[in-house]
């Protein structure tokens, strides 16, 4: 398997959540963070970056990898995210970066080799059931200087660039829980320990 950075997108503002950093949530007594990379961190040979803008301090208790801001102006969203990641990546002399979002904490263990596995197109992304997931797939770090001109020319849509470049696609089942599935409420996190006890 080729070398792979696992990047974890903080996301937004998680309004929906009560505002704050959506990783920092706690779900049965661990914050989202710790559980994503403790999914993800082993698929990657402990290589784990968080792209996160702001005082990275605030992470620094839960996350001990390499804390990203974006490298363009104006919170562009994910794919400024992405890109860092990539840049990063691309400076350890790392092929791919696989990333997820920040609030998925049923993520697979086999997330990164089923991707790494996939097919000829340069970019992998999953899905579960018929949803496909936009912020969880793996990237070439060759398509970095592509999607920093993507961004300078005012595109924001992940889709739009998968579809410049072309996906295969990896599924999952959704049962009996939604390896991706996102906790968005706090209504979701009361949800997700009832099926942590099931995924268990």
């Amino acid at each position: 398997m080729s070398p792979v950075l696992g990047l974890i997108l903080a996301g937004g503002l998680s309004r929906r959540m009560g505002g704050g950093d959506k990783p920092l949530k706690v779900l049965a007594g661990r914050t989202l963070l710790e559980r994503v990379a403790e999914r993800l961190g082993p698929q990657c040979g402990g290589r784990l970056a968080l792209s996160a803008n702001g005082d990275p301090e605030r992470f620094r208790t839960v996350f001990s990898g390499s804390i990203l801001p974006d490298t363009v102006p104006d919170n562009p969203g994910p794919l400024a995210g992405l890109l860092a990641g990539l840049e990063a990546a691309a400076e350890m002399g790392v092929t791919h970066v696989a990333s997820v979002p920040g609030d998925a904490p049923f993520l697979p263990t086999d997330y990164v080799a089923r991707l790494t596995a996939a097919g000829t197109s340069p970019i992998a992304l999953a899905a579960s059931g018929e949803r496909r997931h936009f912020t969880s797939a793996l990237w070439p770090v060759a398509l970095r200087d592509d999607l920093r001109a993507w961004l300078t020319a005012g595109e924001r849509r992940v889709g739009g660039f998968i579809e410049r470049h072309g996906a295969d696609v990896v599924s999952w089942p959704v049962e009996p829980v939604d390896p991706f599935l996102n906790l968005n409420a706090p209504e979701d996190l009361a949800a997700a320990e009832v099926l942590l006890t099931r995924a268990q």
